[in-house]
């Protein structure tokens, strides 16, 4: 991981901090959300049809608890790019298993993400996840030297805030996307 770092620009501390605060964030409420309820997140995973039935349960309280340690290690600066690569490479994970079931052509199972909405496989969760990607990939990114000051505290914040609703927003427009397109072409 150290050595593709060094392939990445410098970025501003005040974007990489709010990417890794963003996608910490993110990474813990996905933890929490399928640990509130482990057996619909079982089913989800189940529903892919990727691992062998024995093997379903053990993924599903692995997935959860690797999601959390992504979270918790992009917080602090000396763990963060431990976090990048752990949530960069769930992420990856993800984005395969939903590419690999819309190619076998099963867009209406839910994606698993956590949470009560029923969210079906689309593309949109696949351009959903690229950006989650993207900035995972900001927040490993090699700092610019400079010194912060408290005005920087209160940039990182909001944009954090920022990035979390406009995550909320992009998932509720994803869980609502088939039963809009199925509204538009009935009679």
């Amino acid at each position: 991981m150290d050595a593709a770092l060094h392939l990445l620009p410098a970025v501003d501390p005040v974007i990489a901090h709010a990417a890794a605060a963003c996608v910490g964030a993110l990474m813990l409420i996905a933890a929490v959300e399928k640990w509130r309820d482990l057996a619909t997140f079982r089913d989800a995973l189940d529903n892919y049809r990727l691992l062998p039935a024995a093997a379903v349960p053990a993924f599903a309280l692995a997935l959860p608890l690797l999601e959390a340690l992504a979270g918790a290690l992009l917080l602090p600066l000396a763990t963060r790019q431990l976090g990048a690569a752990l949530a960069l490479a769930l992420w990856l994970t993800y984005t395969a298993a939903i590419a690999i079931n819309l190619l076998r052509g099963r867009d209406r199972i839910d994606c698993g993400c956590g949470g009560a909405a029923h969210t079906p496989l689309g593309a949109g969760l696949l351009l959903r996840n690229a950006v989650l990607m993207a900035l995972a990939l900001l927040a490993a990114a090699p700092l610019h030297e400079r010194g912060l000051v408290w005005l920087d505290g209160f940039a990182v914040a909001f944009a954090t805030l920022f990035g979390l609703g406009l995550y909320a927003l992009a998932n509720t427009m994803l869980s609502h996307q088939s039963r809009l397109l199925d509204l538009r072409n009935s009679p």
